[in-house]
């Protein structure tokens, strides 16, 4: 069954509950690893590239769920709280135009 709790919009890949409940605990799972502990322990923001203490960064998947991405290592980046509010699901190349209108 898909899911539909907006309008349609023609970028966005609406993905079955089921198969988002899945990745969601495939991220939850990889979050508590050592894999991710060394990801954020630099500290640095994916996005905005600041610093910011490790344990205040999320995990961002890069291709939101919502969108078709998945929780597997090459989608998930450390970002900090702002960076990824502001993200929502915007994929890269949508993110990269907000970036730059941002500093026009």
């Amino acid at each position: 069954m898909v899911t539909r709790s907006k309008p349609i919009d023609p970028f966005f890949s609406f993905t079955d509950d089921a198969v988002l409940k899945k990745e969601r605990d495939k991220a939850r799972k990889l979050r508590s690893s050592q894999w991710w502990k060394r990801k954020r322990s630099s500290g640095i923001c994916h996005y905005c590239k600041h610093y910011y203490p490790p344990k205040e960064l999320t995990m961002d998947h890069i291709i939101p769920l919502a969108r078709g991405g998945k929780s597997e290592k090459f989608n998930l980046v450390p970002c900090c709280k702002e960076c990824n509010t502001q993200k929502k699901q915007l994929i890269p190349s949508e993110w990269e135009e907000y970036m730059a209108s941002l500093k026009k």
